[in-house]
């Protein structure tokens, strides 16, 4: 559940400082290795909080050191959210950083890739062959009997002299 800024002031006190620049119109004008450090800064309070919260877990159950506790779990446990709560802004922020700088990275190198190949000379083989004026006809290899068109005329009407021959 999102704890409202009021509430976190409430809670931290003095140390809501440290939380206030994980709020987001201030966190988006953050560097990125000002928003690196704040990760740091707020996952070493979110851990130490974490091991005060564990600790008295354990002495209540009778299982740690009976040393003095750190004061009320619940608000221990609600300041521990509130510590992760910005941390978790804060990470979504470094992302969304590296996700920039990943792309910048990644566009920069194709750029360079592709201007080493537009200098590079084609190295393709000749053609050979090409359809020039479109398709040639291929010379039959039939062989070729050429007949007198006369000889046709000719031997039709021998037939038909013998035919009447016949016939008569």
């Amino acid at each position: 559940m999102a704890t409202s800024i009021a509430a976190e002031r409430r809670l931290l006190g003095d140390d809501f400082t440290a939380v206030a620049p994980s709020h987001y119109p201030a966190l988006a004008d953050l560097p990125a290795e000002e928003v690196l450090a704040l990760a740091r800064t707020l996952r070493e309070q979110r851990n130490r909080l974490r091991g005060m919260v564990h600790a008295n877990r354990r002495a209540s159950r009778g299982k740690g050191e009976a040393r003095a506790t750190a004061g009320n779990d619940a608000a221990l446990t609600r300041r521990k959210q509130v510590y992760a709560a910005a941390l978790k802004r804060v990470n979504h922020r470094l992302d969304v950083l590296h996700g920039q700088a990943r792309r910048a990275w990644h566009a920069a190198a194709l750029r360079e890739v592709l201007a080493r190949k537009r200098a590079t000379a084609a190295q393709h083989p000749g053609a050979g062959d090409s359809a020039g004026m479109g398709m040639h006809a291929k010379p039959s290899r039939k062989r070729s009997v050429r007949t007198d068109p006369r000889e046709i005329g000719r031997v039709s009407q021998f037939v038909r002299n013998a035919q009447a021959k016949r016939d008569r």
